[in-house]
């Protein structure tokens, strides 16, 4: 059993269930990957695997260290690369082993991982949800912060105090997912509702922790 694939995503549509319920899906095209690399207690700490989603990529566009560490493990090229963590019940890997998407079924529960969409630079009440103040005409008090520290002591604004800033582009685990459909054939895997990023952004897919 694998512990989890890479790939990416491609939109969201829906789809019918038997009883003509309608389930709102996203679409991952996922893998073929390929074990880039072994990890191991002895050697590096810990049990792992390195995983490449394999993609085409032009050959003067790889470097001479990746070009080596793909000529290890017997990849071409690949374009993403991430790490899963072994867990009792994983199959032993080995450089050069493939994954693909029929390693999941349908009712399979998954952790996804991705980077959010990037919002910009955004304001208090969008980036932290504050109230804000009375919307009432003459209150001059609507999409502020309010109050951000004491004047005479400390006379500073304490580090970590919420405020305005860039907003979005940020590791997110979107936990418990439902696998609805597996398409081996196109390497496709739907997932019951959203996940993180835009369309065309690199994700993965690890089987549920909890």
């Amino acid at each position: 059993m694998s512990p989890g694939i890479l790939g990416k995503k491609i939109g969201m549509t829906q789809v019918f269930r038997p009883d003509g319920q309608v389930v709102p899906v996203t679409v991952l095209k996922a893998g073929p990957c390929v074990v880039m690399q072994r990890k191991t207690p002895a050697s590096d700490g810990y049990d792992a695997i390195q995983v490449g989603l394999v993609e085409f990529i032009k050959p003067q566009r790889i470097n001479k260290p990746l070009t080596g560490h793909l000529r290890k493990a017997g990849a071409e090229s690949a374009k993403f690369l991430s790490e899963f963590k072994l867990r009792s019940g994983d199959n032993d890997f080995k450089p050069g082993d493939r994954i693909l998407a029929d390693e999941f079924k349908p009712a399979d529960k998954v952790d996804v991982i991705g980077v959010s969409k990037g919002r910009g630079f955004a304001g208090f009440v969008k980036r932290h949800h504050f109230r804000g103040g009375d919307a009432s005409h003459g209150s001059m008090f609507h999409r502020a912060p309010g109050s951000i520290g004491a004047s005479s002591f400390p006379s500073r604004v304490f580090p970590g105090m919420r405020g305005a800033g860039q907003m979005g582009t940020d590791q997110v685990t979107v936990r418990n997912l439902e696998v609805v459909q597996v398409d081996p054939d196109d390497n496709v895997i739907m997932i019951k509702g959203a996940v993180p990023g835009p369309n065309g952004a690199y994700v993965m897919v690890r089987r549920a922790k909890r």
